[in-house]
C-alpha cells in the first residue's frame, strides 16, 4: 500500500484540469483518505498552459505548491506534448520509477526517446482519445476532463467510483432554492435543475465508461498499481 500517490495535470486553460484535481482530491475525501489539490498556472486563458495537482494518501499531507516528482502524470492535450505547453520541460520531468503516463490525444504523441527514457524507469503509457469519448457521450468536449478522471481512476483505483459520484454531485449538484412563490419562478427553476441533472449524469457516464476502458487496458497489460 502507498502511503502517497501524487498526480500532475498538464493541460490547456479550459480543459478543466484545474477542476478535475479538485473532483478527485474530494473523491478521495469521501472514500476516507486524505488529499489537497491545487492549481498552477499564469495567464488565465484559454489554450495557455496550466497545470495542477493532487496529492491523495492514507496519511495527513501538508505540502503544497508545484510537484516536481509525480507518481502519475496526466496530459489533457497533444500541444503538451507537440508544443511543449507546459510549464513542466519535458513533459514527463521527474515522474518516478513505476509509474503512470495517461495522455488524451488520438495518435501516438511520444518520439523514439521518449519511449526510450520512460521505459528505464518502467513508467505504463496509457494514450486514449478522451475528447472523442466525451463528445460521444455527454456531447461536449468539455467533459473530456471527466473522461481523464475516469482513466486514472481505472487504472490507478485511487478513488472509486462510488467516491468519484458523490463528488460530483457536490462539485456540480447544489440545489436550486426558490425564493419566491410565483408559478413561472418554479418552473424556471425545475428546468434548470432538470438540465444540471442531465449533466450530472453525462458527466458520472463519461467517467464510468472511461473507468471501465482503462481498468480492462490495465488488467490486459498486468498492470497492479498500489494506492
Amino acid at each position: 500500500m502507498r502511503k502517497r500517490t501524487n498526480i500532475r495535470m498538464s493541460g490547456l486553460g479550459g480543459q478543466g484540469a484545474v477542476t478535475a484535481a479538485h473532483v478527485m482530491a474530494m473523491a478521495a475525501n469521501k472514500d476516507g483518505k486524505f488529499s489537497i489539490s491545487n492549481p498552477f498556472f499564469g495567464a488565465e486563458k484559454r489554450m495557455a498552459p496550466a497545470e495542477s495537482y493532487c496529492r491523495i494518501g492514507s496519511e495527513r499531507i501538508y505540502d503544497r505548491g508545484e510537484l516536481v516528482y509525480p507518481d502519475i502524470i496526466m496530459v489533457f492535450h497533444p500541444q503538451v506534448i507537440t508544443l511543449q505547453k507546459s510549464y513542466t520541460a519535458p513533459f514527463y520531468s521527474g515522474i518516478k520509477k513505476g509509474g503512470l503516463l495517461i495522455i488524451n490525444s488520438n495518435s501516438e504523441l511520444l518520439s523514439k526517446e521518449d519511449k526510450e527514457y520512460l521505459d528505464n524507469l518502467n513508467v505504463s503509457v496509457y494514450t486514449f482519445d478522451g475528447t472523442s469519448l466525451a463528445l460521444e457521450i455527454a456531447g461536449t468536449e468539455l467533459s473530456s476532463n471527466m473522461a481523464m478522471i475516469g482513466a486514472v481512476s481505472g487504472i490507478s483505483k485511487v478513488v472509486s467510483l462510488e467516491s468519484l459520484d458523490l463528488a460530483i454531485q457536490e462539485r456540480f449538484g447544489k440545489k436550486f432554492v426558490a425564493s419566491g412563490g410565483t408559478a413561472s419562478l418554479d418552473e424556471a427553476i425545475k428546468k434548470k435543475f432538470a438540465k444540471k441533472e442531465q449533466l450530472l449524469e453525462k458527466n458520472m457516464a463519461t467517467i464510468r465508461k472511461s473507468y471501465e476502458l482503462a481498468s480492462a487496458w490495465a488488467e490486459d497489460n498486468k498492470l497492479a498499481v498500489a494506492v
